[in-house]
């Protein structure tokens, strides 16, 4: 299982990540960044590298 964590002091639930998250790990849910499915995550990390504020780190 991923560890995913988003730093919710830098984030601006902009979306940038859920746009590119091909296992739909990541949404938006009334507005807000939440987790999905961790265990779907498949360590690509394409959500790290387009997060404007870097606050997604995945271990």
């Amino acid at each position: 299982m991923a560890d995913i964590t988003i730093n919710r002091d830098k984030c601006d639930n902009c979306g940038d990540c859920t746009d590119v998250c091909p296992m739909e790990v990541l949404i938006l849910e009334d507005g807000k960044l939440t987790i999905n499915d961790p265990d779907e995550c498949s360590y690509c990390e394409t959500c790290v590298d387009v997060c404007p504020n870097e606050c997604i780190t995945i271990d």
